[in-house]
C-alpha cells in the first residue's frame, strides 16, 4: 500500500458509507500491474463487519454466459426465496437451476439487485469484481445495470478494470509517486545499481508497482550495472507478461503443463485441477516449483500471482500442448453438472472436424439461449460450425450463430457470418432467413436513407423465397425512407413502387384498396402506405385503421413504431393511449424488457397530449436509464416535444438543437420535422409568434407522416397571431385534407380550432391587423362588430373545438382550445365569458406544467380583471426529485414497495427509503394521506 493514501482514504470512506445505509459503486481503473488487485485485497480485509463476495473476469470465460455473475450470486442464493416469483424464476433459469422461458437481461438485473438488497438487509454487503475487462457479456450487462440502480441498500459494488467501465464512477489508479517508486524498486534490486540505470527503470515503468517488482527480476548483473536491456517500444504490459513467460519457461516441463492447466481451467477448482493433472500424468509435486517461484498458490482455490501470469502461461503454450490440456479438462469435467464447460473444452481439444463435439456445442447453445445468453450461444454455434464437415449443416449452424449475434446486439459481426452461411447449400427457407436477417441488420444499424437501397434489394430477393418476410422488409425500407424525410430524395417513391410491383401477386394492390381480412400485420401496414402515397389521405385512412386493428403489442413489436405514426394519421386518441399502455404493460410483464425503452418512449409521447407531463417525464427518464444499460438510447423526439410544451426556453432549445444535430448526422429528415414542430410549440407558448411561424413553416415544408399535421396546427396559430392570414388560411386548408377523412373528435376539434383562428374559408388575402394583437380576422373587428356573421362563425368554431376536445382523453389540446377561445372573447370585450374559458385553461395548463401557455392564460385573466396566483410548476413537484415523484405517484395508486421497485427497477429497500423522504417533505404519515395529496 506504499504511496496509496488517497486511494485508501477513498476505500475507507466507501466502507463507512455502506455502514451508514448508503450504497456505493466504484471502478478502480488502471493499467495492468498498477495495484488494483492489491487495493481490492485491502478493501476486503477492512470489511470486517460485513458480508463479502468476490468474483473475477477470466479471459477464457468471456463467451460463457453469466459465468462471472454466478460467482457473485452463488454465496447469496440462500436469499433467493425472498424475491418475487418472476425475478426468482428468471435468475434460476439464467443460472441453469431450473427450466423456464429465456429471461431478459433486465429482469435478471432486477433479480440480482433484489438479491443483493436482501443479502444486505442485516449487514452491509461488499461485492468485489476484479478484471472486469474480461467479464462475459451477460455478466457485464447485468452488473452494470445493478450498479446504476443501487441507492440505499448498504451495498458496495467495486470493480477493477484496465479501461473506463461503462461510465460508472471511477478511481484512477496511477503509478506510484517517485519517492515511493524508488523505495519499492530498491527493495528488489540486488546489490548496488548505477543511479542512471535506476532512473531509467523508474522512467520506463512509470511507477507501475508490478513492473517495478518484476522487470528487474530476470536481468543479469551486467544488464543492471551497464544498462537496463535494449531500448524497446513494446508496451509495458507486454514486457511484464514476457517476463513472466521467461520465468515459466525456466520451470520443469510438468510444472509448465500444470500451470497451463490451471490457467485454462477458469473456476479455480483445485480438486478438478488435480484430476486433470492425473490424466496428463503429472504428479502433485510438480506444483512446488511454480509455488516457490511465487507464480501461483494452490490452496482452497487456484490463485495466480497476477492475471498476467495466467495470460503468460496461456499465450505461450504450444497449440498441441494446449489441446492436450483442454482434452484432460474435458475428461474430468462432469457432463451432467457442467455440460457447457465440458463441451467448450472438447471443442478446443478437437484437431479437425468432429460432428460429435459440434452436436454437443449445439446443445450447449440451446441451453445458453434458454438462459438468455445469446452471445454465448453464438460463440458455441460458431465453434460448432468450424467443427462441422457437412456443408449444409455447417451453413445452418453458421446462420443460427448469425441470428444469435443479432439477438445479442452484435450487429457488426452478423454480415460476415451470413456470408459464410451462404457458402454452403441453403434451402429456400434458409436463404430467406439469410436475406431477412441481412435486412434487419441494415435497418438496425441505420434507419435513415442509407438503409433504403440494401433493404429494397433484400426485399426483392425475398419476394420469391418468403412473401411474408418480403412484406416486412418492404415496410422497413419504406420506414427508412420516411425517416429520411426531406433527405430521402426519390427513395420513398422508389420503395413504394418496388413494394407494389414485387408484391402484386400477394393481392397487395387489392389490399391497398380494401385491406382484405386475413392479411398479416406487415401486409396491412404496407397496403396502407401504398394507398397513402399513391391515392392520398382519404383513401389511406381506412387502411391505417385496418393496420392498427392487426397490430398487437405482444406480437408485432417490430411494427410498434409504425403504429405510433398511424394513430396520428387517423386521429384516434383512445387507440393512442390504449395501445401505448398495452405496449408498456407487455414489455414489463412479458419479459421483453430490452424493448421497454421504445415502449416507454411511445407511451411518454401519448401522455404529453393527455396533459400528464410529470408521468411522461418519468417514463422518458426511465427509458433513457434503461437504454444506457442495454444499448443505444431512443432518439430524444418525445423529450424535445415535452420540453417545448413545458415552455422553459433555454432547456427546451438545448434539447431541440440536439435533436436537430442528431437528425442531420443520421440523415433523419423526419426528426427535423419534429424539431421544427417543437420550436413552433415552444414559441407559440411564449407568445413569440414570428419565431413560431418560421419554425412551423419549416416543419411543414415536407410531408412527414404524422408530423406534418402537428406542424400545420401550430402554423395556423402562429400565422394568425402574426397577422399573416393568407398563410393561416393555406395551412388551415391543408390541415382539412387530413382531418376530414378521419372524422374523429380529435380531428374535428383540431380542424374547428384552425377554422376559428384562420377565419371564414373564403379569407385568403393578407391582412393589416397588428401582429401584436391579432388572433384571427374576426379579432380585427370592433366590440360593436362582435355579433357580426363573421364573428358568430368564428365563435361557433371555437365552441365546437372545445366540445370536440372535451369528448377526447386529451387534456392538452382541450386546455389550449379554451385558452385561444378565451383570448378571442377577451379581445371582443366579453370579459365574463372570457373568464369562463380562461380559468379552466389556466388551471389545467399550470397543473400539467405547460408554463408558457399557462402564463399566456394568466396574462389574459389579469386583463379581464381577475387576480391570478402564479404557479411555477405543477402540484408539489418543486419539492420532490423526479424519482421521488414517480415513487409517490405509484404509492398513491396503491402499489406495494416490491411492485414499485419492479416498475422503476429499484430494490424495495430503496423504494422504502425514498418514501420516508417523500412523507417528510409532504408532511404526511401514511399512504392513505398520500392519496389525497396533489403530486
Amino acid at each position: 500500500m506504499r504511496g496509496r493514501r488517497r486511494e485508501l482514504e477513498t476505500l475507507d470512506r466507501l466502507l463507512r458509507d455502506i455502514q451508514d445505509g448508503r450504497s456505493r459503486v466504484l471502478v478502480l481503473r488502471g493499467e495492468a500491474g498498477a495495484g488494483k488487485t492489491a487495493l481490492l485485497d485491502y478493501l476486503v480485509d477492512q470489511a470486517r463487519t460485513g458480508r463479502v463476495v468476490t468474483a473475477a473476469g477470466v479471459e477464457p470465460e468471456t463467451e460463457l454466459a453469466y459465468s462471472a455473475l454466478q460467482q457473485v450470486c452463488a454465496p447469496l442464493l440462500g436469499h433467493l426465496d425472498r424475491l418475487p416469483d418472476p425475478q426468482r424464476d428468471a435468475l434460476a433459469t439464467a443460472f441453469g437451476l431450473s427450466a423456464g422461458r429465456p429471461p431478459d437481461a433486465l429482469i435478471v438485473g432486477l433479480a440480482v439487485l433484489g438479491l443483493l438488497a436482501e443479502a444486505a438487509a442485516d449487514r452491509p454487503l461488499l461485492c468485489v469484481v476484479d478484471d472486469a475487462q474480461w467479464l462475459d457479456r451477460m455478466s457485464e450487462v447485468v452488473l452494470t445495470f445493478v450498479a446504476r440502480r443501487l441507492d440505499a441498500e448498504s451495498v458496495a459494488l467495486v470493480f477493477a478494470a484496465r479501461e473506463a467501465f461503462n461510465g460508472l464512477p471511477e478511481l484512477p489508479v496511477a503509478g506510484l509517486p517517485d519517492a515511493d517508486a524508488r523505495a519499492l524498486l530498491d527493495s528488489v534490486l540486488p546489490g548496488l545499481v548505477d543511479a542512471r540505470v535506476r532512473d531509467r527503470i523508474l522512467a520506463e515503468t512509470r511507477g507501475n508497482p508490478l513492473a517495478l517488482l518484476e522487470l528487474p527480476r530476470d536481468r543479469t548483473p551486467a544488464e543492471l550495472a551497464f544498462g537496463f536491456g535494449t531500448p524497446t517500444a513494446t508496451p509495458l504490459q507486454d514486457r511484464v507478461e514476457e517476463g513472466f513467460q521467461r520465468r515459466i519457461a525456466a520451470l520443469p516441463a510438468d510444472t509448465r503443463r500444470l500451470l497451463l492447466a490451471a490457467a485454462v481451467e477458469p473456476t479455480g477448482d483445485v480438486p478438478l485441477l488435480w484430476r486433470a493433472a492425473a490424466v496428463l500424468g503429472i504428479a502433485p509435486e510438480a506444483a512446488v516449483p511454480a509455488e516457490t517461484a511465487g507464480l501461483v498458490e494452490l490452496g482452497a482455490r487456484v490463485r495466480f500471482r497476477h492475471p498476467l501470469v495466467r495470460a503468460a502461461a496461456w499465450h505461450a503454450a504450444d497449440p498441441a500442448e494446449l489441446r492436450a490440456v483442454h482434452a484432460a479438462l474435458a475428461e474430468v469435467t462432469d457432463a451432467d453438472q457442467d455440460p457447457d464447460r465440458r463441451a467448450w473444452h472438447r471443442a478446443h481439444a478437437a484437431v479437425g472436424p468432429n460432428e460429435e463435439v459440434a452436436a454437443e456445442l449445439e446443445r450447449s447453445a440451446d441451453r445458453a439461449l434458454a438462459r438468455g445468453g445469446r452471445a454465448a450461444a453464438a460463440a458455441f454455434l460458431e465453434r460448432a460450425a468450424e467443427l462441422t464437415l457437412d456443408s449444409g449443416t455447417r451453413s445452418a449452424r453458421t446462420l443460427a450463430a448469425a441470428q444469435a449475434r443479432f439477438a445479442s446486439g452484435a450487429f457488426a459481426q452478423v454480415p460476415a457470418l451470413l456470408a459464410a452461411a451462404e457458402l454452403g447449400p441453403l434451402d429456400p427457407a434458409g436463404q430467406a432467413a439469410v436475406e431477412r436477417l441481412r435486412a434487419r441488420v441494415a435497418f438496425a444499424v441505420n434507419t435513415g436513407r442509407a438503409a433504403v437501397p440494401p433493404l429494397l434489394a433484400t426485399a426483392a430477393r425475398l419476394a420469391e423465397l418468403d412473401p411474408a418476410a418480403a412484406r416486412e422488409t418492404f415496410v422497413s425500407a419504406i420506414g427508412a425512407a420516411l425517416n429520411a424525410g426531406r433527405f430521402a430524395g426519390d427513395d420513398l417513391r422508389l420503395a413504394i413502387d418496388a413494394a407494389t410491383t414485387a408484391t402484386s401477386g400477394d393481392n397487395l394492390r387489392q389490399a391497398a384498396g380494401a385491406a382484405a381480412a386475413g392479411d398479416d400485420p406487415a401486409g396491412r401496414v404496407l397496403a396502407a402506405l401504398i394507398a397513402w402515397h399513391g391515392c392520398g389521405q382519404a383513401a389511406a385512412v381506412p387502411l391505417f385503421r385496418a393496420a392498427l386493428d392487426a397490430i398487437t403489442p405482444d406480437q408485432d413489436l417490430d411494427l410498434l413504431w409504425m403504429a405510433g405514426l398511424f394513430v396520428h394519421e387517423v386521429w384516434d386518441d383512445e387507440r393512442f393511449l390504449d395501445l401505448t399502455e398495452r405496449a408498456v404493460a407487455f414489455a414489463r410483464a412479458g419479459r421483453t424488457l430490452s424493448l421497454l425503452p421504445t415502449a416507454l418512449t411511445f407511451r411518454g409521447s401519448a401522455l404529453i397530449y393527455a396533459g400528464r407531463f410529470a408521468d411522461s417525464s418519468d417514463l422518458l427518464d426511465e427509458a433513457e436509464a434503461l437504454a444506457r444499460a442495454t444499448g443505444p438510447s431512443p432518439h430524444p423526439a418525445a423529450a424535445a416535444i415535452l420540453a417545448a410544451y413545458r415552455g422553459r426556453r433555454e432547456p427546451a432549445l438545448e434539447l431541440i438543437d440536439a435533436l436537430t444535430a442528431d437528425a442531420g448526422a443520421g440523415g433523419m429528415g423526419w426528426l427535423l420535422g419534429v424539431a421544427g414542430y417543437s420550436r413552433a410549440v415552444l414559441f407559440n407558448g411564449l407568445g413569440d409568434y414570428q419565431a413560431a411561424l418560421a419554425a412551423a413553416t419549416a416543419a411543414t415544408e415536407h410531408e412527414d407522416l404524422a408530423v406534418v399535421q402537428w406542424g400545420l396546427a401550430e402554423l395556423v396559430e402562429a400565422a394568425a397571431r402574426s397577422g399573416d392570414l393568407a398563410a393561416a388560411a393555406k395551412a388551415r386548408d391543408r390541415l382539412a385534407e387530413r382531418t376530414a377523412p378521419a372524422d374523429t373528435p380529435w380531428a374535428r376539434g383540431t380542424q374547428a380550432l384552425a377554422d376559428a383562428l384562420a377565419g371564414p374559408a373564403a379569407t385568403t388575402a393578407t391582412s393589416t391587423v397588428n401582429p401584436a394583437d391579432a388572433a384571427s380576422p374576426a379579432d380585427a373587428a370592433s366590440p360593436a362588430d362582435a355579433a357580426s356573421p363573421a364573428a358568430a362563425t368564428v365563435e361557433d368554431s371555437y365552441r365546437r373545438a372545445v366540445a370536440e376536445f372535451a369528448a377526447t382523453r386529451l387534456d392538452l389540446p382541450l386546455a389550449r382550445a379554451r385558452l385561444l377561445y378565451g383570448e378571442w372573447l377577451r379581445r371582443h370585450d366579453r370579459r365574463a365569458d372570457a373568464r369562463e374559458q380562461l380559468r379552466p385553461a389556466h388551471d389545467a395548463l399550470a397543473t400539467m406544467g405547460a408554463e408558457g401557455f399557462a402564463d399566456r392564460a394568466g396574462r389574459e385573466l389579469l386583463a379581464t380583471g381577475e387576480t391570478v396566483r402564479k404557479r411555477s410548476s405543477p402540484g408539489v413537484r418543486v419539492e420532490l426529485t423526479p424519482q421521488e415523484g414517480q415513487i409517490a405517484r405509484l404509492a398513491a395508486a396503491g402499489r406495494t414497495n416490491p411492485e414499485i421497485g419492479a416498475v422503476l427497477f429499484l430494490s424495495p429497500r430503496t423504494v422504502e427509503w425514498h418514501l420516508r423522504k417523500v412523507f417528510g417533505k409532504l408532511g404526511v404519515t401514511s399512504r392513505r394521506e398520500l392519496q389525497s395529496t396533489p403530486i
